[in-house]
Order: structure tokens, then C-alpha cells, then sequence
């Protein structure tokens, strides 16, 4: 069995997300009943986007490397002030603004980016190994948006 490094597997997560939800991948057949699930492969790497629901939503993410896992991370987000904000508005500033950071070869950092869907704010404690997130949309200094997120390493 051969390894990878931890800046390996920090690479292989930003360039599956790039190229899965945010970069609007075909949805792969379902590993569970009433889920929508997007894979991305390079190598020795594979990686699994698997969630439930839309406006409100639960999601894992699992990165396998030669078909174990070995890193994974949960999510739950929903839209706050369904009366002035929608999923699909969400969804673009949420695209916008994670484009731009995994532009940078990054997943995890604080961030605050400005979108035509509202201002997009991410912050986070720890790195690849285990972390603790939260995202959210404010409009018009009004939160519409938010997502908590949680993950690391898998080890057996």
C-alpha cells in the first residue's frame, strides 16, 4: 500500500471540490435512497459528495485513498429568511465565492467575499487533520444563510 503526504491530500480535497458541486459536475448515481451524489477520481484519490435536500440540506464529503477513507466532512446548511432569499441565490453566491478561494488552492481559511447574491463569510478552526467550520450570506447586513461544518482525518 503506498501513502501521500498531508499537503498531497490538502490538493486532492481542493481540486475534487473544484471540480464537483462548485464546478456543476453531473450528479452520479445515488449511494442512498433520496441523495444526490457527486464523485470526482485522480490517481489513488477518490472522493464522494453525498446530500440531502436543497434550500435546507445535509451532506458528507469522503475522500478515499486506493478505496479506503481517510478523510471526511459533514455539513448542514439552510436558508434563513426564506421570504427574501432563496436556494438558488444560495447556491450562486456560494459558487461565487468558493470558486474564488479554491482559485487559491485553499478549503479552509476565514474568508469574506462580496457576490451579487449577498456577502459570503466562512470561518473555521484547524486544519486538514480535524476542523470546525461555519458559513452564512448576510443581505443587506441581514443573515439569509448559514451552514455549520465539521471533519478531519479517518483513521481505522
Amino acid at each position: 500500500m503506498s501513502s501521500y503526504t498531508k499537503q498531497e491530500l490538502y490538493r486532492f480535497i481542493v481540486e475534487a471540490k473544484a471540480n464537483s458541486y462548485i464546478g456543476r459536475a453531473p450528479k452520479s448515481l445515488p449511494s442512498r435512497k433520496g441523495a444526490s451524489d457527486i464523485q470526482y477520481q485522480r490517481g489513488s484519490f477518490q472522493y464522494l459528495d453525498s446530500y440531502f435536500g436543497g434550500t435546507d440540506f445535509l451532506g458528507q464529503e469522503v475522500v478515499y485513498f486506493e478505496g479506503e477513507p481517510v478523510w471526511a466532512m459533514n455539513y448542514y446548511g439552510k436558508i434563513l429568511r426564506p421570504d427574501i432569499y432563496n436556494g438558488e441565490k444560495s447556491g450562486n453566491a456560494v459558487i461565487t465565492a468558493l470558486t474564488e478561494i479554491y482559485q487559491s488552492g485553499e478549503f479552509l481559511g476565514d474568508s469574506v467575499i462580496d457576490t451579487n447574491w449577498g456577502r459570503y463569510h466562512d470561518t473555521n478552526k484547524g486544519d486538514v487533520h480535524s476542523f470546525t467550520g461555519y458559513e452564512w450570506i448576510e443581505l443587506e447586513q441581514e443573515k439569509v444563510y448559514d451552514l455549520h461544518y465539521h471533519g478531519g482525518l479517518i483513521k481505522c
